[in-house]
């Protein structure tokens, strides 16, 4: 199916022409049928002579009710423009033109209306005039009437031409569907509509909405139970979780979409003077002219006072539509046409989303809807520097959203990042689900050299730099990336990284040769704890020279040379077997201090063994041992 919304001044015949082409009543509201005045959004449908089935989204045309049409506008991929033969060219119809521009509605069909009861002629050849424009240049053109049926036929056949150009949507989309409508049903619970431009839905998917999440229970599209239904699509979904729904509000894919407050936008300024500038002004039959005059004098006063793109003096509070949702929001200029917005509650958005921004407070006699914003970041960054802000409207002119871009941004991101950014991971990670901007992981590698190098300097006792160390320094987020930084001759052993193999530091290779020197004679005699200090062995040295293999570490302030067990094993093999402490210290010519805790890393070690309260024995042969 497809969905096509209406668009037009009020009184035009926007849900005539609905009701003429579908049978049926799009103003489903009393109120709105005892005013001829649409007031909330209308829905409708019709078979195309194709085949095609085609759903309209009928909107409001009075000034008051601007919000709603952007609502019904929000989220379909084409529009139904009407302007009537008897009153031409008007406010509204120049309003709702800039506000389908500054959302990038390129398809539509223009449709001159009441042509039973004026030329429409004068009134095509204007509103194509200022169409063309706009990004609705081009489209076709014809003249009806949905009171006596003239040209209905045609109209319908034109709508089939349209709705074969319009571009097909990717069924595996993420899932955004703003509600228009939420109510309850009774013995079904909460149900909502909406435009599904893309993506699929079925029944028992999980969606979020801000309340938390919610499972789909049922479904109809347009008015038929469905299992599942692909964009474009007009849907009814009966919801079964948490919270109560409201327009405004979005269903989404969970964690497909990044929901946020805050966005930085380039502004696309929209109609600024084109509605005094549009060619043919005035020249609308009978009664339109003096209508198409006030409507020329309306756009002088806007181009007088408006928004100027180049100046890019919007006012600081503006209300911000997409989809439909309308959020209240503050403007910060950041240069040329850069701004960051602040929006009144966080929204779900992708990178290219277009936001409409309207200054709801305007005089109704200017055109209100000030600027398009296409979104190029959901996570900025602060700005917190003299001159940041200048910085970073300048590294956002030429910006292009893409995966490539949002890296050379953020440097680091997550795959899932990447998507709920609406930017598909490119190339392969480079650790885990994290990617990398490769000019930045380069830089890193070498910062981690220069790192590692500083840290072995500062303290030369260490065996290499904690990797939590190592992050932090960097200011990397996951410990992983620090480690798939490594490259040799660095490397990674116990949670520290070295820069390869390395001597002692001169100092402490000095006092571990002068400890040597003193066991030459005696090998076993381990010097006392003050003695080790004398000799520039205190206990950070003592740590550094026993991972080093300098010495061998026996017990608490108890140090021998390297392969002292190996020689006391050899020596105690000589003894009658088995052997006990005294002949033990005796054989080996030291302490009992030293051979008691010598005695118990040798039975650690698997050379000897305790047979009883006072005895041991060697277990290998000394020439093996």
């Amino acid at each position: 199916m497809h969905v096509v919304a209406t668009a037009g001044h009020v009184d035009h015949g926007k849900s005539t022409l609905v009701r003429a082409l579908t049978g049926m009543e799009p103003d489903r509201l009393a109120e709105e049928r005892r005013r001829g005045l649409t007031i909330e959004l209308g829905h409708a449908w019709t078979a195309l002579p194709s085949g095609e089935r085609l759903a309209f989204v009928d909107v409001p045309g009075h000034e008051r009710f601007l919000g709603t049409m952007l609502a019904g506008v929000g989220s379909v991929p084409a529009v139904m423009f009407v302007v009537a033969a008897d009153a031409g060219w008007m406010p509204q119809s120049e309003e709702h033109l800039v506000a389908l521009e500054a959302l990038g509605v390129r398809h539509g069909l223009l449709v001159v209306s009441r042509a039973d009861l004026a030329d429409p002629a004068p009134a095509i050849e204007r509103a194509r005039a200022r169409l063309a424009a706009s990004g609705l240049g081009g489209v076709e053109a014809l003249a009806v009437s949905g009171r006596t049926g003239q040209g209905l036929d045609a109209l319908r056949e034109a709508l089939d031409r349209l709705v074969a150009t319009l571009p097909v949507p990717d069924d595996r989309a993420p899932v955004r569907l703003w509600i228009d409508r939420a109510f309850s049903v009774r013995g079904s619970g909460i149900v909502v509509t909406g435009t599904l431009p893309a993506g699929t839905i079925a029944v028992g998917d999980e969606l979020e909405l801000p309340g938390g999440p919610v499972r789909i229970r049922g479904m109809e599209c347009l008015k038929e139970p469905r299992t599942s239904v692909t964009g474009v699509a007009r849907v009814a979904l009966n919801l079964r979780g948490q919270g109560v729904p409201e327009r405004g509000q979005a269903l989404v894919t969970p964690e497909r979409w990044t929901c946020t407050d805050l966005v930085d936008v380039r502004l696309c300024p929209v109609g600024t003077v084109r509605g005094s500038a549009a060619p043919g002004a005035g020249r609308a039959a009978g009664p339109s002219g003096a209508a198409a005059a006030a409507g020329d004098r309306r756009g002088a006063r806007k181009a007088a006072g408006g928004y100027v793109a180049d100046r890019g003096d919007l006012p600081r509070r503006l209300t911000a539509h997409i989809g439909s949702a309308a959020v209240t929001c503050e403007v910060r200029p950041l240069g040329g046409r850069i701004a960051r917005l602040r929006l009144a509650r966080p929204l779900p958005l992708h990178l290219g989303d277009v936001l409409l921004l309207r200054d709801p407070g305007r005089d109704r006699a200017e055109v209100r809807v000030l600027a398009g914003a296409s979104v190029l970041d959901v996570r900025p960054p602060a700005l917190r520097r003299r001159g940041a802000a200048r910085e970073r409207a300048s590294g956002l002119a030429a910006a292009l959203p893409d995966a490539s871009w949002l890296l050379r941004t953020h440097r680091l991101l997550r795959a899932g990042d990447l998507l709920a950014m609406g930017c598909a991971p490119e190339g392969g990670p480079v650790c885990g689900d994290w990617h990398a901007d490769p000019a930045y992981w380069a830089g890193l590698g070498e910062r981690l050299a220069r790192e590692v190098r500083r840290h072995a300097a500062e303290h030369p006792l260490e065996p290499g730099m904690p990797v939590e160390a190592a992050r932090h320094a960097l200011g990397l987020p996951d410990r992983r990336l620090v480690a798939a930084l490594v490259r040799p001759p660095l490397a990674v052993a116990d949670g520290r990284i070295t820069s390869g193999p390395a001597g002692l530091p001169a100092p402490l290779a000095r006092a571990v040769e002068r400890l040597g020197a003193e066991l030459s004679a005696q090998p076993f005699r381990a010097p006392e704890a003050g003695r080790l200090v004398e000799l520039g062995l205190g206990s950070r040295e003592l740590a550094a020279a026993v991972r080093a293999g300098a010495l061998l570490r026996v017990a608490a302030g108890v140090v021998l040379p390297p392969g002292a067990d190996v020689r006391a094993a050899e020596l105690l093999a000589r003894l009658p077997q088995p052997f006990t402490v005294s002949q033990a210290r005796q054989a080996l010519g030291t302490s009992r201090r030293v051979a008691v805790p010598l005695l118990e890393l040798l039975d650690r070690s698997g050379l000897t063994e305790r047979i009883d309260e006072t005895h041991r024995r060697c277990r290998t042969p000394p020439g093996e041992a």
